[in-house]
């Protein structure tokens, strides 16, 4: 083995454990997104299923500001059901790039639904609660 390879096995090491641990910021696609998410502990895997549910209103970012899972990867054609809890106040889910919004609602079991068909990250947040960092992201493998 050559330095030149031993180089290269080093920074494909270091890369595959940047994920890892921590805040996740290193994700893939998140940039700086999850930066002020309390709840934000990496992303689960949910690939394989029809439909994920993701709670709107969960315990985070000190109070019931938070999506759980804030981070979920689907496959291509997953329905996306975010779910309200009753907890926190009004919520809404809001694209990042304005490509899907719900409306306000705050009862418990309200349900507001999306197929995602595409690959890629689809960053999302709620209106009156980003800043406390209620914010979340559907990664689309495939």
């Amino acid at each position: 083995m050559n330095r030149r390879t031993v180089l290269r096995s080093l920074a494909l090491l270091t890369t595959g454990f940047a994920g890892c641990g921590g805040s996740g910021q290193r994700e893939t696609g998140y940039g700086d997104w999850f930066e002020n998410v309390a709840n934000f502990e990496g992303t689960v895997d949910r690939t394989g299923r029809e439909s994920v549910r993701v709670a709107v209103g969960a315990q985070g970012n000190g109070g019931g500001f938070a999506f759980e899972p804030a981070a979920v990867a689907v496959s291509p054609g997953t329905v996306i059901d975010w779910v309200w809890t009753g907890v926190g106040g009004e919520h809404n889910v809001v694209a990042e790039d304005g490509s899907f919004s719900s409306e306000y609602a705050r009862s418990e079991g309200y349900t507001y639904s999306r197929q995602f068909d595409q690959g890629g990250v689809h960053l999302y947040y709620c209106k009156p609660h980003v800043s406390l960092g209620m914010k979340g992201a559907i990664r689309v493998d495939g």
